[in-house]
């Protein structure tokens, strides 16, 4: 039931952002009692009736055809990421319920770390599913935050960013970004519904975050991919970084996220400043050994 639940209230928020004069449709003299298109006017445009996406809606429309997914999702103007969230969530709604066999715990691979561990001049951390830290450069534990000091349980991205008051003393645009990191979540609850683990993360945030529940309630999802974040670092104040964001082609779950420094000159300026005392603060005693990437993978 909670798998067609989804689906049902992703469709009814997809619904509601359209306006007839986004779809073309005219406007017509009858009150509107939802936001966004009416029922039957969505129906119209995808080419089903009325009754069967109602239905559909409410979670009583069987298996789901792949032409009726791709109708509706061109009549919701949906982006390429909205639509694989909802083939997964028709997946997952029409689908034979699956056994909750334990998770594997993720393994970042000697190559992808190796890879990791040469970005020695900008921070850089893989992301697993639900925004696990699987493993962190030293740049980026000083921009961010010492997540390998972290119990291995709490190395969460998401978790550090609505839930650590200090991210929001970091992170200039903290609300979009937690925001943004909301919709990273729900692909991921889509891509994977049965995650206790990812269950248990969201249950934890919609009790401990005022905004998540907001957030969580839109239904927004986003791709990791690319942009800009500003940071303040109590060390050398503002610095706006460029970031990239890359998945193994054979393994989509994990994510190399690399942060170069932004337009400005001060931006180089500031991120040498950090390469230089985080150099200096992670130096190896005599003696000793000292890796970029020190920590396990969170247990699962």
């Amino acid at each position: 039931m909670k798998q067609t639940a989804e689906l049902g209230e992703f469709l009814r928020s997809r619904r509601a952002r359209l306006q007839p004069g986004d779809v073309g449709i005219a406007p017509d003299a009858r009150a509107r009692r939802v936001a966004g298109l009416r029922r039957e006017e969505l129906s119209r445009l995808a080419g089903i009736s009325t009754e069967y996406y109602t239905r559909l809606e409410q979670g009583r429309a069987g298996n789901v055809s792949e032409e009726i997914l791709h109708a509706l999702a061109q009549a919701l103007r949906l982006d390429q990421t909205e639509r694989a969230h909802l083939m997964n969530l028709a997946s997952a709604a029409t689908g034979a319920p699956r056994r909750r066999s334990p998770e594997r715990p993720q393994k970042v691979r000697p190559g992808l770390r190796h890879l990791l561990e040469t970005l020695e001049h900008v921070p850089a951390f893989i992301l697993g599913r639900r925004t696990d830290v699987l493993a962190v450069n030293a740049l980026a534990r000083t921009v961010l935050t010492d997540f390998d000091a972290l119990p291995a349980t709490q190395r969460n991205y998401a978790r550090y960013l609505l839930l650590d008051p200090a991210a929001q003393e970091r992170c200039r645009d903290w609300e979009r970004t937690a925001a943004e990191t909301v919709a990273m979540l729900r692909l991921d609850a889509g891509r994977h519904p049965y995650d206790r683990q990812l269950t248990a993360l969201i249950g934890e945030l919609s009790v401990r975050s005022p905004q998540f529940p907001r957030w969580w309630s839109d239904h927004q999802v986003r791709q990791r991919t690319h942009g800009h974040k500003r940071y303040h670092h109590p060390l050398v104040g503002d610095i706006t970084f460029r970031y990239e964001c890359l998945s193994p082609p054979d393994d989509p779950d994990q994510t190399l996220c690399v942060y170069t420094a932004g337009p400005e000159p001060s931006d180089r300026e500031n991120l040498a400043l950090l390469g230089s005392w985080t150099e200096r603060d992670t130096a190896p005693e005599a003696g000793s050994s000292h890796s970029t990437t020190r920590g396990s993978v969170p247990q699962e």
